[in-house]
């Protein structure tokens, strides 16, 4: 498959929070890396950090643009409440065995009204600091 195939079931696996469809896609060793956060290593870590973050948010990631670069997907986003984002994919037989997301997570707090700036809920494949 190619890295924009890849790319395309993480976004229905995302849209549906079906943590095992998006998790399947990363490699054992993954690294999930969103620059308000630390990064995420390990297939297990990434499930509980979606796992986590699905449960405290309702998120729908709506793609504006995709763009394949040999083994990279990359893709910008918004959500339906106007916050937009950029996410980066390298793709190696057909696993996710990176991911860079950048989007604003002070924006992100206030559109889904939280009530601290605890670190939960996510933008496409993230996880806030």
């Amino acid at each position: 498959m190619k890295p924009k195939d890849i790319l395309l079931k993480w976004i229905d696996a995302f849209n549906t929070a079906d943590v095992e469809a998006i998790v399947s896609l990363y490699d054992d060793d993954a690294v999930n890396h969103q620059v308000a956060n630390e990064p995420v290593q390990g297939k297990q870590s990434i499930r509980k950090m979606f796992q986590d973050e699905f449960n405290a948010s309702k998120m729908v990631c709506i793609v504006e643009n995709i763009f394949e670069d040999g083994d990279w997907a990359i893709m910008e986003w918004r959500d339906p409440l106007g916050l937009r984002g950029c996410g980066f994919f390298k793709i190696i037989n057909d696993k996710i065995i990176f991911q860079r997301g950048y989007w604003d997570k002070l924006s992100f707090l206030k559109q889904h009204e939280t009530s601290s700036g605890s670190d939960f809920g996510i933008l496409p494949g993230s996880s806030l600091l």
